[in-house]
């Protein structure tokens, strides 16, 4: 009879234990999930931002298409209205002003946290209306942000960049141009440090998640490619369900290996871009 009472108590204690086991995984899912979810708006907001500035910008460019020197001096009135922009640009038609030619693409820069200079970027070398961002512009009509590219010129802007684009009109109607902000995603690794930062201090999220889990919040590109990462690393999701989930757009998760570690990966699309961002926790 004792054996039997004791049988019985391991059982239950097993199954007990089980079920508690079980209960406490979905409860941390559960909140990861919800640690996305907030990293995903919070990323959202911080874009919207940004956009808002850039068409201020862009606004001012609509109301001085006089002439070239207003465009310019449009163009630099603004220039500090953000200091995460590196640069802002205003792409012409061929010989929207017949005096400047074929290309006229006053861009106007930031050369350290104060100082900017403006060039005219336009030439023959530099055929800004064969650019995918401006072809795509023309097309559409609609404000967008290009693939992340590197662009290298030996000096101090050197870097990986985003653009955020938008077509100008007259007030003919005609197409006038293509407006652009240039952005380093040095803002955005400063925004996944917050995200990542508030995470680890809230005290509600650290009652159901051990306070020694690895984890972090990376954005992607639709193929899988980081954009962004806290700490300037690279990380790349590598797996074929994952790349065609991002390509459409949806929320999921998944266990993978992220740069040869075993990790289970939440990810979810971010609302403007063609991005998601994905929380990656160690296993």
């Amino acid at each position: 009879m004792l054996l039997t009472v004791l049988a019985v108590a391991i059982v239950i204690a097993a199954v007990s234990g089980f079920t508690a086991y079980r209960a406490q995984k979905a409860v941390k899912h559960v909140r990861y999930v919800g640690m996305l979810d907030v990293a995903s708006e919070k990323i959202a907001k911080t874009i919207r931002g940004m956009e808002i500035n850039a068409r201020n910008v862009f606004d001012e460019v609509e109301k001085h298409l006089d002439s070239p020197e207003a465009v310019i001096a449009a163009l630099e009135s603004k220039v500090s209205l953000n200091p995460e922009v590196r640069g802002y640009f205003a792409a012409f038609e061929p010989n929207y002003f017949p005096k400047e030619g074929q290309w006229f693409e006053p861009y106007v820069h930031h050369v350290d946290s104060s100082a900017f200079e403006m060039r005219l970027v336009g030439s023959a070398r530099h055929n800004y209306h064969k650019s995918d961002w401006y072809v795509r512009a023309k097309k559409s009509n609609e404000s967008f942000w290009s693939e992340p590219y590197y662009y290298y010129d030996g000096t101090k802007i050197s870097g990986h960049y985003t653009t955020f684009v938008k077509s100008v009109f007259d007030k003919t109607g005609r197409l006038a141009c293509v407006c652009g902000a240039d952005m380093t995603f040095e803002w955005l690794a400063k925004e996944l440090q917050r995200i990542d930062e508030g995470n680890r201090h809230n005290e509600l999220l650290d009652v159901f998640i051990d306070n020694d889990a690895d984890y972090f919040t990376v954005v992607i590109n639709s193929d899988g490619s980081c954009i962004a990462h806290p700490e300037g690393k690279s990380v790349k999701m590598t797996q074929e369900q994952v790349g065609r989930s991002l390509e459409l757009r949806k929320k999921g998760v998944i266990d993978l290996e992220v740069n040869g570690v075993p990790s289970r990966v939440y990810y979810a699309p971010i609302e403007h871009v063609d991005w998601s961002v994905a929380l990656v926790v160690k296993k």
